[in-house]
């Protein structure tokens, strides 16, 4: 999947001089925690995010009066405080992509580019959703799935054994997802989704294989882990 299956096209722009009071009620209004600032050419010159405005706004201990804490500010505008070193994307970023560089770079979004266009965004909380998506638990799902989680060796077949007891089975597997075992060299877990009425026949069909699968937590993972 592409940024661009994902991003945001609705952008919320504002120009450098606009004010942190402008800025604060525009975010608030908006619901949106970034605002992007480009200049009269439309050209995206820098960013502002809703931790910029509160670390830039008076502290409530403050001895000003209201009126003297609008008047200065009121002089303080976005250009003054926004980043101008922008880390954006183009159109053809993987949302994976995406993810890593954010998180690389310790931010929550990206605006996305088409050659030198700014033409969307994309937000730690786009790419949330599609996690969400990916494991079955996005806006309608998961309503009658159940989790199992099975450990298997990072070698070639581990994958399609697991299918196939399941396919064997008449199971409907509706997501799946794997990663290497923290603190278990060459162990994969498997997290597998599969319909509530399903889940007591996956399991028997797992186990029939010599697969013990997982469907609560604890600490002990012993009489889960692969013999062979």
């Amino acid at each position: 999947m592409y940024v661009d299956e994902i991003m945001r096209t609705n952008l919320i722009t504002v120009s450098p001089d606009t004010t942190l009071v402008a800025a604060r009620d525009l975010l608030n209004n908006k619901k949106i925690e970034h605002l992007l600032v480009t200049d009269k050419d439309q050209k995206l010159i820098g960013i502002v995010s809703d931790r910029d405005i509160r670390q830039n706004w008076a502290s409530p201990a403050t001895t000003l009066s209201t009126h003297e804490l609008h008047y200065l500010l009121d002089k303080i505008t976005v250009k003054m405080i926004m980043v101008k070193t922008v880390i954006s994307v183009p159109v053809s970023t993987t949302v994976e992509r995406a993810a890593f560089i954010m998180r690389q770079h310790d931010i929550k979004c990206l605006p996305v580019m088409r050659d030198d266009k700014l033409v969307g965004i994309i937000t730690s909380g786009d790419v949330m959703g599609v996690l969400l998506d990916a494991i079955g638990l996005g806006d309608g799902q998961g309503e009658d799935s159940t989790r199992l989680s099975v450990f298997v060796r990072d070698r070639i077949g581990s994958l399609a054994r697991i299918t196939s007891l399941l396919s064997q089975a008449g199971i409907n597997i509706q997501s799946m997802l794997f990663w290497a075992l923290p603190g278990h060299p060459g162990i994969l877990q498997m997290v597998i989704r599969v319909s509530v009425s399903d889940r007591d026949q996956a399991m028997k069909a797992l186990a029939a294989g010599g697969v013990t699968a997982k469907n609560y937590y604890t600490e002990d993972l012993t009489p889960f882990l692969p013999k062979d």
